[in-house]
């Protein structure tokens, strides 16, 4: 096992009805909240009425920045810090998957950055501060709500690119796996095949002492090739949706790499894929996984 430093600092509150602590903790950071959110699911299922209530009962005021993409674009980043600089705002709620979650991270990293947020995805400047955020998880996929890093496309360049910063961990994250109930079953098995694809890539490495790690993988592999078929076919299945849910978060928190060597090939060829032909992230995983497997079968 090689050396490493351990630390996720995001605050989980996972259950059913768990919401009911969204005012408290965000009145620990700020006063004035962006709401990040897609597509607009959130307000037929009622869940958007649920929190602007809660905000509004507890005196916190909200501007929002709504349809953000699946594979977020830089340019809903860079509206996004417009709308925070323009009305004083001091924290960030995603409400969403992981694309919400990660563009919300980058608002609040180029908040305080002079430069175009683009800057961080191609080396020519760094996060060094961020407005405290958090996230209310709808789709258990890419861990992004208990994580520090994130993925952004530029559609003007064609390039999906990684970074991350200790800054961007969400201060805390609310897992109702009630939230997830609506998610298509196309969602639900791509969300699947990407919690897979992060475990594999920890699981398959050059590092072959790391014990402890291997077995933590295994458990949760095992978890969702047991609960990612009865989510598919029974989606009000509560047990499945919250083990499918906290092994989303487990699987990339870090807690299966550490001690590891990794380097993510398989997430790195499907940013290529997405980029140009802006497919679904876990369907991309899904195309690109068994033939990684094939190829690294016998590599030492």
């Amino acid at each position: 096992m090689l050396n490493f430093v351990y630390s996720i600092p995001t605050e989980i509150f996972f259950g059913e009805g768990k919401i009911k602590v969204l005012g408290k903790e965000i009145k620990k950071y700020g006063n004035k909240v962006l709401l990040v959110y897609g597509g607009g699911s959130i307000k037929k299922t009622g869940l958007y009425d649920k929190i602007t209530n809660i905000l509004k009962e507890n005196n916190i005021d909200f501007v929002e920045l709504a349809g953000v993409e699946p594979n977020p674009r830089i340019t809903s980043v860079r509206e996004g810090i417009k709308l925070c600089r323009e009305n004083n705002v001091d924290f960030i709620l995603a409400i969403g998957g992981g694309s919400v979650i990660d563009c919300s991270k980058f608002i609040a990293g180029g908040y305080y950055y002079d430069g175009d947020p683009w800057d961080f995805f191609i080396g020519k400047g760094n996060v060094t501060k961020a407005l405290p955020l958090a996230s209310i998880l709808t789709l258990a996929a890419t861990g992004s709500e208990m994580n520090r890093g994130g993925v952004i496309s530029n559609l003007e360049t064609n390039q999906k690119l990684a970074t991350g910063h200790p800054t961007l961990s969400p201060k805390f994250s609310i897992l109702d796996p009630t939230y997830t109930y609506t998610v298509p079953k196309n969602q639900t098995a791509a969300g699947a095949v990407d919690i897979m694809s992060h475990i594999f890539e920890v699981y398959f490495t050059p590092t072959k002492t790391a014990f402890l790690q291997n077995r933590m993988a295994e458990a949760l592999l095992k978890t969702v090739f047991h609960y990612g078929p009865i989510a598919f076919n029974e989606p009000e299945n509560y047990e499945a949706r919250a083990n499918l849910m906290w092994a989303s978060s487990l699987a990339i928190n870090g807690l299966l790499s550490y001690g590891k060597d990794t380097n993510w090939s398989v997430h790195d060829m499907e940013h290529e894929l997405s980029a140009f032909y802006d497919i679904t992230h876990g369907v991309g995983l899904g195309i690109l996984t068994p033939v990684w497997m094939e190829y690294i079968l016998n590599d030492d």
